[in-house]
């Protein structure tokens, strides 16, 4: 059990440093990490979990609690949260810091211009890899095209996609 914690403050600890853009943009690692290199649980499990951290009320970055809880009860819940959440909070009062000090540089701008298409890029790779992680069959890829197109070009709340995923799952659809 203090191997397995170990393991996940190293993980988390690593994934927090490097979740710049956003915390969505660190799920594609910390799906390997989870799934394939530690086998702490099923693609399938890692999707529900997200799925269910983003339903919950809370920091948009739910599912790490979810995984630490899966992986090693309370310790795990508590390892991955402070692990995850700890150092890169400690690393953005310190940016921020410095950022506001350089406010007038003509070098932030090409900066903040270069991290959009970064970070939209990282988003979409998660979307990619949540999605071939999860849809199985033909309907639960048409499902899976009609959620991202309404959710894409529509202001509709993505609670009520959600709901609409659940229902049809209850319904036995897909």
């Amino acid at each position: 059990m203090i191997h397995t914690l170990i393991a996940l403050v190293l993980i988390f600890s690593e994934l927090s440093v490097l979740a710049f853009g956003g915390g969505n943009t660190i799920l594609p690692e910390m799906q390997r990490q989870v799934v394939e290199v530690h086998g702490w649980m099923t693609a399938a499990d890692f999707s529900a979990l997200f799925a269910l951290g983003q339903a919950a009320p809370g920091p948009n970055l739910m599912v790490v609690t979810l995984v630490g809880w899966h992986v090693a009860g309370w310790a795990g819940m508590l390892a991955t949260t402070i692990a995850k959440f700890g150092p890169s909070s400690i690393i953005t009062v310190l940016a921020l810091g410095l950022w506001e000090r350089f406010k007038d540089r003509p070098w932030r701008g090409v900066i903040q211009a270069g991290i959009f298409p970064m970070t939209v890029g990282l988003v979409a790779a998660s979307a990619a890899l949540i999605t071939e992680a999860s849809v199985h069959t033909w309907l639960l890829g048409a499902i899976t095209a009609v959620v991202a197109t309404l959710g894409s070009v529509t202001r509709i709340h993505p609670l009520w996609l959600l709901f609409g995923g659940a229902l049809a799952g209850l319904l036995g659809i897909g």
